[in-house]
């Protein structure tokens, strides 16, 4: 009965980060395939953009930790592009109309895949600094090709908290893998973590100091 136990929690543990990284996946295209379409993209350019956000932080990850990248195994991460492609054409007025739309995808994003790197590298038997590493990696570099792709200053590297979000929900994570709680839980509180530190800085305008030229 124990045995049943634990296979069971272990099956929903397994199918709760497969939710995530497929939310994850969701949250950043519809944040590239936002911005492609205010930089007056077509659908194919637009798509494109959506598809390098949304696996271009995992792909990263994967080939440094030595794995077959994630979305060459499972075509259902380009499914969720193509979900978030139709989403932004159905609903385009509405999110034209909503100034934080972009934000608040991004930062949906980046906390579901802070999880996703943290969690995968370290049950692959990395360390969990090398864990914290490999999140940062998953949440800012999608986000990084994307800017890169439409033409502007990577996020990653202006003064908002971005790339610093996810080291501390990296930490944290690794943290509460310490303690006795539930790893799902642990999953939740991350990613809430990492999108509240974000909304929190831009709200209040918290930033790193600037490197001053001559």
């Amino acid at each position: 009965m124990l045995e049943f136990d634990s296979f069971i929690v272990f099956f929903s543990n397994i199918q709760f980060f497969s939710i995530i990284e497929f939310l994850g996946t969701f949250a950043f295209a519809i944040s590239g395939i936002r911005l492609a379409s205010a930089k007056h993209f077509d659908w194919f350019g637009a798509f494109v953009v959506g598809f390098v956000t949304a696996i271009g932080g995992g792909t990263l990850r994967d080939l440094f930790i030595d794995v077959v990248p994630f979305w060459m195994e499972n075509p259902v991460y380009l499914w969720a592009t193509f979900l978030a492609f139709i989403f932004v054409i159905i609903f385009h007025k509405q999110l034209v109309r909503l100034n934080n739309t972009f934000f608040i995808f991004d930062s949906i994003g980046l906390g579901l895949f802070v999880v996703v790197g943290v969690e995968k590298t370290v049950l692959l038997g990395f360390d969990p600094w090398v864990g914290v590493i490999m999140g940062v990696i998953t949440g800012a570099v999608g986000g990084m090709l994307r800017d890169v792709l439409i033409n502007e200053i990577p996020l990653i590297f202006r003064k908002e908290i971005y790339a610093l979000a996810c080291v501390i929900g990296g930490i944290v994570f690794v943290v509460l893998q310490m303690l006795p709680i539930p790893l799902i839980a642990n999953e939740i509180i991350t990613a809430g973590v990492v999108i509240l530190i974000r909304i929190l800085a831009v709200k209040f305008r918290w930033h790193l100091p600037i490197i001053k030229g001559e």
